[in-house]
């Protein structure tokens, strides 16, 4: 089975993913877009238990579906938690290698920030795909 690693930028917080993702996606929400202080969230959605987290973590409730979890010595955002279904979104930045996973598709592009041009030819979605 294939394990990808990755960390935050101090290397406080490590992290391993084993297997593939279920899938991979930009996220263009607001919640996305203040939580990480950037246009949108580039995340890949593992299951819980293929998620394996070394060193001391922060959580910030930003929904009742979902925690935002960071690096408390960095502040590197890394993970939304969610606690609807036993999943959890990595930041594809944070991976060693932050190409393993490409995007294949944009959600929530109904709150997507209008001077982003979205021109990678992935399908996009206004919120969450069914």
């Amino acid at each position: 089975m294939t394990t990808h690693h990755g960390g935050c930028f101090c290397g406080a917080v490590r992290f391993q993913c084993t297997g593939e993702p279920i899938n991979v996606r930009i996220c263009h929400c607001r919640n996305c877009q203040l939580s990480t202080g950037a246009p949108f969230f580039a995340r890949a959605l593992f299951a819980h238990d293929a998620l394996t987290i070394t060193g001391d973590t922060a959580r910030y409730p930003s929904s009742d579906a979902l925690d935002r979890m960071f690096c408390p010595r960095c502040g590197t955002r890394m993970f939304s938690w969610r606690h609807t279904r036993p999943v959890v979104g990595v930041a594809l930045a944070c991976f060693d290698d932050p190409g393993a996973f490409a995007p294949t598709e944009h959600i929530w592009v109904s709150t997507k920030i209008a001077w982003v041009q979205i021109n990678d030819g992935l399908p996009q979605f206004p919120e969450n795909p069914t």
